[in-house]
Protein backbone atom coordinates (compact mmCIF):
# COMPACT_ATOMS: atom_id res chain seq x y z
CA UNK A 1 0.00 0.00 0.00
CA UNK A 2 1.52 3.71 -0.67
CA UNK A 3 1.94 5.89 1.66
CA UNK A 4 -0.83 8.58 1.53
CA UNK A 5 -0.04 12.08 1.61
CA UNK A 6 -0.79 15.31 0.07
CA UNK A 7 1.63 16.31 -2.67
CA UNK A 8 3.24 19.20 -3.63
CA UNK A 9 4.25 19.80 -7.20
CA UNK A 10 4.79 23.22 -7.45
CA UNK A 11 8.59 23.97 -8.51
CA UNK A 12 8.81 19.83 -8.24
CA UNK A 13 6.44 19.81 -11.37
CA UNK A 14 7.76 22.09 -13.95
CA UNK A 15 11.04 20.67 -13.13
CA UNK A 16 10.30 17.27 -13.64
CA UNK A 17 8.57 18.18 -16.89
CA UNK A 18 11.82 19.82 -18.16
CA UNK A 19 14.23 17.10 -16.79
CA UNK A 20 12.50 14.32 -17.92
CA UNK A 21 13.09 12.84 -15.21
CA UNK A 22 12.01 8.65 -15.11
CA UNK A 23 10.55 6.38 -12.17
CA UNK A 24 11.63 4.38 -9.64
CA UNK A 25 10.26 1.26 -8.24
CA UNK A 26 9.63 -2.25 -9.13
CA UNK A 27 6.33 -0.88 -10.34
CA UNK A 28 8.20 2.23 -12.60
CA UNK A 29 10.79 -0.48 -13.57
CA UNK A 30 8.54 -2.06 -16.02
CA UNK A 31 7.21 1.26 -17.30
CA UNK A 32 8.66 2.22 -21.05
CA UNK A 33 12.19 4.28 -20.52
CA UNK A 34 10.05 6.88 -22.03
CA UNK A 35 7.70 7.39 -19.64
CA UNK A 36 8.08 10.50 -17.18
CA UNK A 37 6.92 9.70 -13.35
CA UNK A 38 6.27 13.27 -12.40
CA UNK A 39 5.79 12.28 -8.71
CA UNK A 40 9.88 11.25 -8.76
CA UNK A 41 11.32 13.99 -5.82
CA UNK A 42 7.88 15.23 -4.66
CA UNK A 43 8.07 15.98 -1.36
CA UNK A 44 4.75 14.33 1.06
CA UNK A 45 3.04 15.63 3.60
CA UNK A 46 0.57 14.39 6.16
CA UNK A 47 -3.22 14.62 4.91
CA UNK A 48 -5.88 15.94 7.29
CA UNK A 49 -7.99 13.19 7.85
CA UNK A 50 -11.72 14.09 7.14
CA UNK A 51 -13.73 11.96 9.92
CA UNK A 52 -16.36 10.39 8.86
CA UNK A 53 -18.96 11.08 6.27
CA UNK A 54 -22.45 12.70 7.07
CA UNK A 55 -25.54 11.05 6.33
CA UNK A 56 -25.76 13.14 3.26
CA UNK A 57 -22.45 12.32 1.60
CA UNK A 58 -23.20 8.98 1.94
CA UNK A 59 -26.65 8.99 0.85
CA UNK A 60 -25.04 10.63 -2.27
CA UNK A 61 -22.25 8.06 -3.05
CA UNK A 62 -25.14 5.45 -2.66
CA UNK A 63 -27.56 6.64 -4.81
CA UNK A 64 -25.06 7.21 -7.54
CA UNK A 65 -24.33 4.00 -7.21
CA UNK A 66 -27.76 2.38 -7.69
CA UNK A 67 -28.17 4.13 -10.53
CA UNK A 68 -25.45 3.30 -12.16
CA UNK A 69 -25.99 -0.36 -11.58
CA UNK A 70 -29.69 0.29 -12.71
CA UNK A 71 -28.37 1.50 -16.03
CA UNK A 72 -25.72 -1.38 -16.19
CA UNK A 73 -28.19 -3.63 -15.93
CA UNK A 74 -30.64 -2.53 -18.20
CA UNK A 75 -27.79 -2.43 -20.88
CA UNK A 76 -26.85 -5.79 -20.37
CA UNK A 77 -30.57 -7.36 -19.76
CA UNK A 78 -30.57 -10.94 -18.98
CA UNK A 79 -26.95 -11.40 -18.50
CA UNK A 80 -24.36 -11.40 -15.10
CA UNK A 81 -23.20 -7.87 -14.30
CA UNK A 82 -20.74 -7.05 -11.86
CA UNK A 83 -19.72 -3.06 -11.72
CA UNK A 84 -17.89 -1.31 -9.37
CA UNK A 85 -19.34 2.41 -8.32
CA UNK A 86 -16.25 3.28 -6.07
CA UNK A 87 -14.04 2.81 -8.97
CA UNK A 88 -16.43 4.83 -11.40
CA UNK A 89 -16.58 7.49 -9.11
CA UNK A 90 -13.30 8.30 -8.49
CA UNK A 91 -12.48 8.12 -12.51
CA UNK A 92 -15.21 10.95 -13.00
CA UNK A 93 -14.08 12.99 -9.50
CA UNK A 94 -10.63 13.05 -10.72
CA UNK A 95 -11.94 14.20 -14.63
CA UNK A 96 -14.42 16.50 -12.69
CA UNK A 97 -11.19 18.52 -10.97
CA UNK A 98 -10.67 19.71 -14.76
CA UNK A 99 -14.44 20.43 -15.61
CA UNK A 100 -16.01 24.58 -15.48
CA UNK A 101 -19.01 25.69 -16.38
CA UNK A 102 -21.99 23.81 -17.12
CA UNK A 103 -19.99 21.04 -17.85
CA UNK A 104 -18.94 20.92 -14.37
CA UNK A 105 -22.60 22.03 -13.11
CA UNK A 106 -23.79 18.83 -15.00
CA UNK A 107 -21.00 16.57 -13.82
CA UNK A 108 -21.84 17.64 -9.85
CA UNK A 109 -25.50 17.03 -10.40
CA UNK A 110 -24.68 13.03 -11.34
CA UNK A 111 -21.99 13.03 -8.92
CA UNK A 112 -24.64 14.24 -5.85
CA UNK A 113 -22.39 16.64 -4.48
CA UNK A 114 -20.16 19.85 -5.64
CA UNK A 115 -16.74 18.69 -6.58
CA UNK A 116 -15.15 20.06 -3.81
CA UNK A 117 -16.90 18.59 -1.45
CA UNK A 118 -16.52 15.27 -3.14
CA UNK A 119 -13.04 15.35 -3.37
CA UNK A 120 -12.98 15.35 0.11
CA UNK A 121 -15.39 12.51 0.96
CA UNK A 122 -13.26 10.20 -1.61
CA UNK A 123 -10.04 11.46 0.49
CA UNK A 124 -11.38 10.34 3.57
CA UNK A 125 -12.81 7.22 2.21
CA UNK A 126 -9.29 6.51 0.67
CA UNK A 127 -7.91 6.58 3.72
CA UNK A 128 -10.86 5.08 5.92
CA UNK A 129 -9.81 1.71 3.21
CA UNK A 130 -6.50 1.65 3.17
CA UNK A 131 -5.91 1.74 7.03
CA UNK A 132 -8.01 -1.36 7.23
CA UNK A 133 -6.43 -4.41 8.20
CA UNK A 134 -8.34 -5.87 5.02
CA UNK A 135 -7.40 -5.97 1.22
CA UNK A 136 -9.65 -3.58 -0.28
CA UNK A 137 -6.77 -1.35 -2.41
CA UNK A 138 -7.57 2.01 -4.06
CA UNK A 139 -5.13 3.11 -7.01
CA UNK A 140 -5.91 6.77 -8.79
CA UNK A 141 -3.25 7.73 -11.79
CA UNK A 142 -2.82 10.45 -14.62
CA UNK A 143 -1.41 9.72 -18.11
CA UNK A 144 -0.79 12.78 -20.19
CA UNK A 145 0.77 13.57 -23.47
CA UNK A 146 3.90 14.88 -24.22
CA UNK A 147 3.44 15.03 -27.91
CA UNK A 148 3.27 19.18 -29.26
CA UNK A 149 1.50 17.51 -32.10
CA UNK A 150 -1.56 17.53 -29.52
CA UNK A 151 -1.43 20.19 -28.55
CA UNK A 152 -2.04 20.48 -24.74
CA UNK A 153 -0.11 21.60 -22.12
CA UNK A 154 -1.62 19.91 -18.59
CA UNK A 155 -2.50 22.88 -16.02
CA UNK A 156 -0.46 22.37 -12.90
CA UNK A 157 -2.78 23.01 -10.40
CA UNK A 158 -5.54 20.72 -11.96
CA UNK A 159 -2.32 17.54 -11.42
CA UNK A 160 -1.80 18.85 -8.01
CA UNK A 161 -5.15 18.73 -6.74
CA UNK A 162 -5.57 15.34 -8.45
CA UNK A 163 -2.64 14.57 -6.47
CA UNK A 164 -3.56 15.73 -3.12
CA UNK A 165 -6.92 14.09 -2.88
CA UNK A 166 -6.22 11.11 -4.63
CA UNK A 167 -2.85 10.41 -4.38
CA UNK A 168 -2.92 9.75 -7.69
CA UNK A 169 0.79 8.58 -9.48
CA UNK A 170 1.80 11.20 -12.78
CA UNK A 171 3.14 10.14 -15.72
CA UNK A 172 3.79 12.23 -19.06
CA UNK A 173 4.70 10.39 -22.00
CA UNK A 174 4.18 9.74 -25.65
CA UNK A 175 0.68 8.58 -26.80
CA UNK A 176 1.85 5.43 -28.57
CA UNK A 177 1.41 1.29 -27.63
CA UNK A 178 4.26 1.57 -25.34
CA UNK A 179 1.67 3.89 -23.15
CA UNK A 180 -1.27 1.60 -23.94
CA UNK A 181 1.20 -1.74 -22.41
CA UNK A 182 2.24 0.56 -19.42
CA UNK A 183 -1.19 1.86 -18.77
CA UNK A 184 -2.68 -1.93 -18.74
CA UNK A 185 0.51 -3.34 -16.59
CA UNK A 186 -0.69 -0.52 -14.34
CA UNK A 187 -4.08 -1.51 -13.76
CA UNK A 188 -3.18 -5.31 -13.86
CA UNK A 189 -0.69 -4.83 -11.03
CA UNK A 190 -3.47 -2.31 -8.91
CA UNK A 191 -6.38 -4.91 -9.52
CA UNK A 192 -3.82 -7.90 -8.56
CA UNK A 193 -4.41 -9.22 -11.94
CA UNK A 194 -8.15 -9.39 -11.97
CA UNK A 195 -8.45 -6.79 -14.84
CA UNK A 196 -5.56 -7.70 -16.67
CA UNK A 197 -6.28 -5.39 -19.79
CA UNK A 198 -8.88 -2.43 -20.38
CA UNK A 199 -7.22 0.08 -23.06
CA UNK A 200 -7.80 -1.64 -26.38
CA UNK A 201 -6.11 1.15 -28.20
CA UNK A 202 -4.76 4.74 -27.36
CA UNK A 203 -6.78 7.22 -29.59
CA UNK A 204 -5.28 9.61 -32.14
CA UNK A 205 -6.28 12.36 -30.77
CA UNK A 206 -5.96 11.20 -26.66
CA UNK A 207 -4.04 13.75 -24.36
CA UNK A 208 -4.92 11.90 -20.94
CA UNK A 209 -6.05 9.26 -19.51
CA UNK A 210 -7.59 9.68 -16.03
CA UNK A 211 -7.33 5.46 -14.42
CA UNK A 212 -8.89 4.33 -11.13
CA UNK A 213 -8.04 0.37 -9.58
CA UNK A 214 -9.89 -1.35 -6.86
CA UNK A 215 -8.71 -4.74 -5.64
CA UNK A 216 -10.94 -6.59 -2.97
CA UNK A 217 -9.54 -9.77 -1.68
CA UNK A 218 -11.16 -11.44 1.62
CA UNK A 219 -11.95 -14.83 3.33
CA UNK A 220 -15.42 -15.58 4.56
CA UNK A 221 -15.81 -15.33 8.93
CA UNK A 222 -15.92 -18.80 8.26
CA UNK A 223 -14.75 -20.89 5.30
CA UNK A 224 -17.35 -23.47 4.02
CA UNK A 225 -16.25 -27.08 4.80
CA UNK A 226 -16.49 -30.17 2.21
CA UNK A 227 -19.59 -30.87 3.50
CA UNK A 228 -21.24 -28.01 3.03
CA UNK A 229 -21.04 -27.68 -0.81
CA UNK A 230 -23.02 -29.97 -3.27
CA UNK A 231 -25.09 -29.47 -6.27
CA UNK A 232 -28.49 -28.57 -7.01
CA UNK A 233 -30.78 -26.75 -9.51
CA UNK A 234 -30.21 -22.96 -10.43
CA UNK A 235 -32.65 -21.64 -12.87
CA UNK A 236 -31.42 -19.08 -15.34
CA UNK A 237 -33.48 -16.31 -16.15
CA UNK A 238 -34.74 -18.18 -19.22
CA UNK A 239 -36.31 -20.74 -17.45
CA UNK A 240 -33.80 -23.22 -18.04
CA UNK A 241 -32.34 -25.12 -15.07
CA UNK A 242 -28.18 -25.99 -14.94
CA UNK A 243 -26.66 -28.31 -12.06
CA UNK A 244 -24.39 -26.26 -9.91
CA UNK A 245 -22.09 -25.86 -6.98
CA UNK A 246 -24.10 -24.51 -4.02
CA UNK A 247 -22.27 -23.38 -0.64
CA UNK A 248 -24.88 -23.68 2.21
CA UNK A 249 -24.42 -22.24 5.92
CA UNK A 250 -26.49 -20.55 8.51
CA UNK A 251 -26.10 -16.47 8.90
CA UNK A 252 -27.20 -14.77 11.32
CA UNK A 253 -28.90 -11.21 9.13
CA UNK A 254 -32.33 -11.32 7.34
CA UNK A 255 -32.37 -8.01 4.53
CA UNK A 256 -36.24 -7.39 3.38
CA UNK A 257 -38.09 -5.29 1.64
CA UNK A 258 -41.74 -5.50 -0.09
CA UNK A 259 -40.20 -7.18 -3.45
CA UNK A 260 -37.11 -8.86 -2.00
CA UNK A 261 -35.81 -11.30 0.61
CA UNK A 262 -32.07 -11.08 1.43
CA UNK A 263 -29.25 -12.06 3.51
CA UNK A 264 -25.60 -10.70 4.84
CA UNK A 265 -22.88 -13.19 4.60
CA UNK A 266 -19.44 -11.61 6.50
CA UNK A 267 -16.05 -12.08 5.76
CA UNK A 268 -13.09 -12.61 8.23
CA UNK A 269 -13.06 -9.37 10.68
CA UNK A 270 -16.45 -8.16 9.80
CA UNK A 271 -16.03 -5.18 8.49
CA UNK A 272 -17.12 -6.15 5.09
CA UNK A 273 -20.09 -8.35 4.27
CA UNK A 274 -21.46 -9.79 1.01
CA UNK A 275 -25.17 -8.76 0.48
CA UNK A 276 -27.33 -10.36 -1.78
CA UNK A 277 -31.71 -9.72 -2.76
CA UNK A 278 -33.83 -12.16 -4.24
CA UNK A 279 -36.65 -10.65 -5.62
CA UNK A 280 -40.18 -11.98 -5.05
CA UNK A 281 -41.83 -14.26 -7.43
CA UNK A 282 -42.78 -13.38 -10.41
CA UNK A 283 -40.14 -9.78 -10.56
CA UNK A 284 -37.07 -10.02 -12.52
CA UNK A 285 -33.49 -8.88 -11.28
CA UNK A 286 -33.88 -5.75 -13.39
CA UNK A 287 -37.24 -4.78 -12.34
CA UNK A 288 -36.10 -5.04 -8.27
CA UNK A 289 -33.28 -3.02 -9.24
CA UNK A 290 -35.57 0.11 -10.56
CA UNK A 291 -37.30 -0.11 -7.48
CA UNK A 292 -34.03 1.07 -5.48
CA UNK A 293 -32.69 4.83 -4.95
CA UNK A 294 -30.25 5.48 -2.09
CA UNK A 295 -32.56 5.84 1.00
CA UNK A 296 -34.24 2.85 -0.10
CA UNK A 297 -30.83 1.04 -0.38
CA UNK A 298 -29.65 2.88 3.39
CA UNK A 299 -33.14 1.77 4.72
CA UNK A 300 -32.34 -1.54 3.66
CA UNK A 301 -29.38 -2.02 5.67
CA UNK A 302 -30.97 -0.11 9.07
CA UNK A 303 -33.86 -2.00 8.99
CA UNK A 304 -31.70 -5.87 9.18
CA UNK A 305 -33.18 -8.68 11.48
CA UNK A 306 -31.03 -10.67 13.27
CA UNK A 307 -32.22 -13.76 13.25
CA UNK A 308 -30.65 -17.50 12.04
CA UNK A 309 -31.12 -17.55 8.16
CA UNK A 310 -30.64 -20.90 6.11
CA UNK A 311 -28.56 -20.06 3.17
CA UNK A 312 -27.42 -21.47 0.08
CA UNK A 313 -25.38 -19.79 -2.11
CA UNK A 314 -24.05 -20.60 -6.11
CA UNK A 315 -20.31 -20.58 -6.51
CA UNK A 316 -19.82 -18.23 -9.53
CA UNK A 317 -17.42 -15.95 -11.81
CA UNK A 318 -18.32 -13.01 -13.29
CA UNK A 319 -16.66 -9.86 -15.51
CA UNK A 320 -17.62 -7.32 -17.61
CA UNK A 321 -16.93 -4.63 -19.49
CA UNK A 322 -18.73 -0.78 -20.18
CA UNK A 323 -17.96 1.72 -22.42
CA UNK A 324 -20.07 3.60 -19.98
CA UNK A 325 -20.72 7.00 -22.56
CA UNK A 326 -24.26 6.56 -22.90
CA UNK A 327 -25.15 5.33 -19.51
CA UNK A 328 -23.42 8.40 -18.24
CA UNK A 329 -24.79 10.73 -20.26
CA UNK A 330 -28.47 9.39 -19.58
CA UNK A 331 -27.58 9.89 -16.12
CA UNK A 332 -27.89 13.45 -16.93
CA UNK A 333 -23.78 14.63 -18.05
CA UNK A 334 -23.77 14.69 -22.08
CA UNK A 335 -21.99 18.01 -22.30
CA UNK A 336 -19.06 16.48 -21.18
CA UNK A 337 -18.72 14.03 -23.93
CA UNK A 338 -19.96 16.69 -26.58
CA UNK A 339 -17.14 17.48 -28.64
CA UNK A 340 -18.09 20.61 -29.08
CA UNK A 341 -19.45 21.98 -25.68
CA UNK A 342 -17.31 20.73 -22.78
CA UNK A 343 -15.72 22.48 -20.94
CA UNK A 344 -12.48 21.28 -19.45
CA UNK A 345 -10.43 24.28 -19.68
CA UNK A 346 -9.52 23.71 -16.14
CA UNK A 347 -7.28 20.82 -17.45
CA UNK A 348 -5.12 22.81 -19.30
CA UNK A 349 -4.21 24.76 -22.14
CA UNK A 350 -5.18 24.04 -26.24
CA UNK A 351 -5.60 26.36 -28.72
CA UNK A 352 -8.98 28.18 -29.21
CA UNK A 353 -9.95 25.87 -32.34
CA UNK A 354 -9.02 23.06 -30.44
CA UNK A 355 -11.53 21.80 -27.48
CA UNK A 356 -11.07 18.73 -24.94
CA UNK A 357 -13.70 16.28 -23.95
CA UNK A 358 -14.41 12.91 -22.78
CA UNK A 359 -13.78 10.62 -25.31
CA UNK A 360 -14.55 7.36 -24.01
CA UNK A 361 -15.06 5.84 -20.02
CA UNK A 362 -14.26 2.48 -19.99
CA UNK A 363 -14.86 0.17 -16.98
CA UNK A 364 -14.31 -3.31 -16.33
CA UNK A 365 -14.48 -5.67 -13.22
CA UNK A 366 -14.50 -9.40 -11.86
CA UNK A 367 -15.37 -11.29 -9.29
CA UNK A 368 -14.91 -14.88 -7.75
CA UNK A 369 -16.77 -16.49 -4.92
CA UNK A 370 -16.15 -19.98 -3.43
CA UNK A 371 -15.58 -21.70 -0.56
CA UNK A 372 -12.85 -19.66 1.02
CA UNK A 373 -14.23 -16.29 -0.12
CA UNK A 374 -14.66 -13.51 -2.52
CA UNK A 375 -11.59 -11.95 -4.69
CA UNK A 376 -12.76 -8.81 -7.16
CA UNK A 377 -10.87 -6.11 -9.07
CA UNK A 378 -11.83 -3.25 -11.49
CA UNK A 379 -10.64 -0.33 -13.30
CA UNK A 380 -12.35 2.80 -14.75
CA UNK A 381 -10.36 4.68 -17.53
CA UNK A 382 -11.76 8.22 -18.80
CA UNK A 383 -10.06 8.83 -21.88
CA UNK A 384 -9.92 12.93 -22.86
CA UNK A 385 -9.38 13.84 -25.95
CA UNK A 386 -8.30 17.45 -28.32
CA UNK A 387 -9.83 17.94 -31.27
CA UNK A 388 -11.00 20.59 -33.42
CA UNK A 389 -14.21 22.13 -33.54
CA UNK A 390 -15.68 22.07 -36.66
CA UNK A 391 -29.42 -9.77 17.63
CA UNK A 392 -31.47 -11.85 19.44
CA UNK A 393 -32.64 -14.91 16.77
CA UNK A 394 -36.94 -14.98 17.11
CA UNK A 395 -37.63 -16.92 13.79
CA UNK A 396 -35.86 -18.86 11.30
CA UNK A 397 -35.49 -17.36 7.57
CA UNK A 398 -34.59 -19.01 4.28
CA UNK A 399 -32.82 -17.38 1.46
CA UNK A 400 -32.00 -19.81 -1.44
CA UNK A 401 -30.22 -18.09 -4.10
CA UNK A 402 -31.36 -20.65 -6.79
CA UNK A 403 -32.86 -17.77 -9.46
CA UNK A 404 -31.94 -14.68 -10.70
CA UNK A 405 -30.55 -12.30 -7.66
CA UNK A 406 -28.80 -9.30 -6.94
CA UNK A 407 -25.32 -9.13 -4.91
CA UNK A 408 -23.35 -6.19 -3.70
CA UNK A 409 -19.40 -6.61 -1.43
CA UNK A 410 -20.68 -3.45 1.38
CA UNK A 411 -18.51 -1.63 3.84
CA UNK A 412 -20.44 -2.63 6.66
CA UNK A 413 -19.18 0.35 8.72
CA UNK A 414 -20.43 2.82 6.45
CA UNK A 415 -23.00 0.82 3.90
CA UNK A 416 -21.59 1.94 0.80
CA UNK A 417 -21.17 -0.71 -1.83
CA UNK A 418 -18.04 -1.61 -3.27
CA UNK A 419 -19.37 -3.79 -6.06
CA UNK A 420 -22.69 -4.49 -7.22
CA UNK A 421 -24.01 -6.50 -9.66
CA UNK A 422 -26.51 -9.42 -10.82
CA UNK A 423 -26.26 -13.54 -11.70
CA UNK A 424 -28.83 -14.44 -14.10
CA UNK A 425 -27.20 -17.23 -15.68
CA UNK A 426 -25.07 -19.86 -14.19
CA UNK A 427 -23.60 -23.31 -16.73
Amino acid sequence: MRKRGKRILAGGLALCMTAGLSGCGKAEEELSKEIKNLMEGVTAQAATPKGELTDKELAAITDFSVRLLQDCVTEDAGENTIVSPLSVIYALAMTANGAEGETLTQMEAVLGMPVEELNECLQGCMEHYENAKYKLQLANSIWFTEEESRKFVANQSFLQKNADYYDAEIYQTVFDDAAKKAINEWVSENTDGMVKEILDEIDPYAIMYLVNAVAFDAEWQEIYKESQVWEQNFTNASGEENRVEFLHSEEGVYLEDENASGMLKYYSGRKYAFMAMLPKEGMTVEEYIQTLDGAAWQKLLAEQSLVDVDVALPKFTCEADYNMNEILSAMGMPIAFDKMLADFSGMGEVPPEYNISINRVLHKAKIEVDEKGTKAGAATVVEMTNEATAFMPQERKEVILDRPFVYMLVDCESCLPIFMGTVTNLK
